[in-house]
């Protein structure tokens, strides 16, 4: 009996991984709403297994949101706190390209369905966590000398080098990747590296 429960619980584990990965997969192809038929067709299961697996589009979202917090994991790396603040920004500045242009179709994806899923906008959340954790570890030198205004500079850092500023420069202005990157590094050292007094 141990083993039949273990085999089934080994394929609905694979049929879960499946389904997730067919759903990024075909995000990242451009479908920004693809079906459960879709989704299902391109996992290699039935729509009744996708169903089974997962009871609603939200714990889809969350196991989706959940497997490319795996994979962006795998692509960033720490970064030095004591270099000098110039290659601290160009480190940041790549590995945060690197991170957002792999997170592009699925967040262009989660804006349009983020107003009606209380999920999609949790893992949003989870990302500017993770992003405002990061930027809290690298630059503390300069947040400790921010003072007062370590929470308003955090903020500041946080707006240039997340999601809605990446796509503001891919899509709104047009910039190749590597041009968008470079002024994302410009903004980040700018916000850095003056003193910052009100006008």
């Amino acid at each position: 009996m141990a083993v039949n429960v273990d085999g089934r619980t080994a394929r609905a584990v694979r049929t879960r991984r499946a389904v997730v990965d067919a759903f990024l997969v075909l995000l990242g192809e451009g479908e920004l709403r693809p079906t459960a038929e879709r989704i299902a067709e391109r996992a290699g299961v039935s729509l009744r297994a996708l169903w089974t697996n997962f009871a609603d589009l939200e714990t889809l979202y969350a196991a989706a949101g959940q497997r490319q917090l795996e994979q962006q994991a795998e692509l960033a790396r720490r970064i030095n706190p004591r270099l000098p603040l110039e290659q601290r920004v160009a480190a940041l500045a790549r590995q945060r390209a690197q991170v957002l242009e792999f997170l592009a179709p699925v967040a262009r994806a989660a804006q349009l369905r983020e107003p009606f899923s209380a999920q999609l906008r949790a893992n949003r959340a989870r990302q500017y966590q993770i992003a405002r954790e990061e930027l809290a570890q690298l630059f503390a030198a300069e947040l400790t000398a921010a003072g007062p205004r370590s929470e308003e500079l955090l903020n500041a850092l946080t707006a240039a080098s997340t999601w809605p500023a990446w796509s503001a420069l891919r899509d709104d202005l047009g910039l190749g990747a590597q041009a968008a990157r470079q002024t994302m590094a410009r903004m980040l050292y700018s916000l850095l590296s003056q003193p910052f007094t009100d006008q």
